[in-house]
């Protein structure tokens, strides 16, 4: 598969391990934890680490918190792997960051200038690739932690449980109104309960469906909406403005059917 991690010598040293059953060959350390059954049947148990598998994408959540942990308004942050749909049995997942902000970062978020969950998506985007950044950050006043004084993970809150603490902004234009039912359609959530405000990756939205919601605004609008848009102004009402501003498709175009060809003209070439 490969000899090692490109310029990372301990971290080849971790992972590549000599072969206990042949001689001068080695074995990759892969994390997972696992046991043989009484029946010969090996059994996964999870991660002895905290790497996870998200759409085909390896990553490590040490190393998101390592690059939130770089900004300077950042005091602790957490990064878990949840499922997109609790009550689905699929394995889809989404990341989601919880970060706890110095005091006077946090003192001063009151003011103009407040530092903004999606503020701290764009340090993240600046330092990783898009697959590794988190589809919610969520700025809390302290992490939960158990009776043991460690990391209460199970009491962290979704993303959902954050967007409905938010005031609900009735989307104030017909293209506020038709992007909310868009997002409805995609979310499968009621169009009615989606405020102006409402940020489409805080709702469970990720960049797959992200790619759906700008296929469909650009037949519904007939403009030119790249998908950057959604993430730079991933609200209602900033994704309303991109589109407003999005510059009209030159002509519409035509659907190209397939005609069925005479037989006797294949046959006759033939």
């Amino acid at each position: 598969m490969a000899r090692g991690y490109l310029n990372r010598p301990q971290l080849t040293a971790q992972r590549f391990i000599p072969d206990p059953f042949t001689a001068s060959a080695r074995m990759y350390k892969t994390g997972d934890l696992a046991r043989y059954g009484a029946d010969g049947n090996i059994e996964f148990l999870g991660r002895g680490d905290d790497q996870v598998k998200i759409r085909g994408f390896r990553i490590e959540l040490g190393e998101i918190e390592a690059v939130l942990a770089q900004h300077p308004a950042v005091k602790q942050a957490v990064v878990l792997a949840r499922a997109t749909d609790p009550n689905s049995n699929t394995d889809d997942k989404r990341l989601l960051a919880y970060v706890v902000l110095h005091r006077e970062a946090a003192a001063s978020s009151n003011g103009h200038h407040a530092l903004s969950s999606e503020t701290l998506r764009q340090h993240l985007q600046q330092h990783l690739p898009d697959y590794m950044v988190p589809q919610a950050v969520m700025l809390l006043a302290k992490l939960p932690l158990n009776a043991n004084g460690k990391l209460d993970r199970q009491k962290l809150p979704g993303p959902e449980q954050a967007a409905s603490q938010r005031a609900y902004v009735a989307p104030r234009t017909a293209t506020e109104q038709a992007i909310a039912e868009v997002w409805a359609e995609v979310l499968r959530r009621d169009h009615s309960k989606i405020s102006a405000e409402d940020n489409f990756f805080d709702l469970g939205g990720h960049s797959l469906l992200a790619t759906q919601v700008v296929s469909r605004l650009r037949q519904r609008f007939l403009v030119e909406i790249s998908m950057r848009a959604i993430f730079d102004r991933p609200t209602v009402s900033g994704l309303g403005e991109a589109v407003d501003q999005a510059q009209p498709i030159a002509c519409e175009k035509e659907e190209i059917g397939i005609t069925r060809a005479p037989r006797e003209a294949y046959r006759a070439s033939n």
